[in-house]
């Protein structure tokens, strides 16, 4: 039975043709969204509202591009991020999102008329569940983002804003959101008990299996889950994989790419430095380099372990 664990295990691998993810594909029905939008902003929708769900899709990438939009009786357009990792860039990003969903709801050509053209009022939230300390609730603005101007204008004036609503949705934050979405609570869960269970030592891969296990017994996410399970597994292991992969290279501080010809000390474009006309590093972005850390999270390393290694 345990040789059978194992090679289950060993045969254990990402799906990277899957650009979705288990949040995505959790919230994509209406009422899942109509509860979802409703605990967050505690205004209860009622069935007969309509929900269209307009997320953007990438044929070329197999997968989306944002992770959730939708439009509310036609006058209320939703944008929802996911991250397992607060980007101070999620403003800038959700306004690009927001002008492709415009282009997709509205005739552009009425723009040139002169009557005025009514589109939905947006709204635009990230929930956050990482494991790095962040506050339950808090915005981040466009404007932060430009750039010093004093000395080119009379008064400090801006003249596009975008906010962003960033909500912690780890277990112990922002308790009245998730129990009001039985599905926000159960995803939550989910998320915790993966975590909780790595800490006991075990592998990633065995670490999701065992929380997936868990939530069915328990009834959290049951149908979801037993429907989706081989996808789910899939989607949180690659996600995982993906986090771990690019922490490593943050933490190296080797996110400028690879400086072609040059080998001098720590090359530009490595995992590991390599010493001038060595060639043992690995190349952040080469399949090599990612399947080395793939492998060394499914042996039980942690993100701070791998990063040490690669360090030392």
């Amino acid at each position: 039975m345990e040789t059978s664990n194992q090679n289950q295990e060993q045969n254990f691998q990402p799906n990277r043709e899957h650009k979705s993810s288990v949040f995505s594909l959790l919230f994509s029905k209406p009422d899942i969204l109509r509860e979802l939008y409703s605990a967050i902003e505690g205004v209860p929708l009622p069935p007969d509202i309509p929900i269209n769900i307009n997320t953007l899709t990438d044929a070329l990438i197999k997968g989306k591009i944002n992770d959730i939009s939708f439009l509310i009786d036609n006058r209320l357009i939703v944008l929802i991020e996911h991250q397992s990792t607060i980007n101070e860039n999620m403003p800038l990003r959700i306004l690009v999102y927001f002008e492709s969903i415009l282009e997709r709801i509205i005739d552009m050509n009425k723009m040139f008329d002169r009557k005025l053209i009514k589109i939905p009022r947006p709204e635009f939230i990230v929930l956050y569940n990482g494991e790095n300390p962040y506050p339950e609730k808090k915005t981040l603005r466009l404007s932060d983002a430009f750039m010093d101007v004093e000395g080119l204008m009379m008064e400090n004036k801006t003249s596009l804003e975008l906010t962003v609503q960033v909500y912690n949705i780890n277990h112990g934050y922002n308790k009245e959101i998730l129990r009001k979405s039985e599905t926000l609570n159960g995803y939550s869960l989910l998320i915790d008990k993966i975590r909780e269970y790595q800490k006991t030592g075990l592998t990633l891969a065995k670490s999701i299996e065992t929380a997936i296990k868990y939530c069915v017994e328990n009834n959290v996410l049951k149908d979801f889950l037993r429907e989706h399970s081989s996808e789910v597994i899939n989607m949180l292991f690659d996600n995982y994989d993906f986090d771990t992969y690019m922490a490593v290279i943050r933490e190296g501080g080797r996110e400028e790419g690879y400086e072609e010809g040059r080998e001098e000390g720590l090359e530009i474009g490595t995992v590991r430095g390599r010493e001038e006309g060595r060639e043992e590093g690995i190349e952040i972005g080469s399949e090599r380099g990612r399947a080395e850390i793939v492998n060394l999270l499914k042996s039980g390393k942690s993100i701070d372990e791998i990063i040490k290694m690669y360090e030392s």
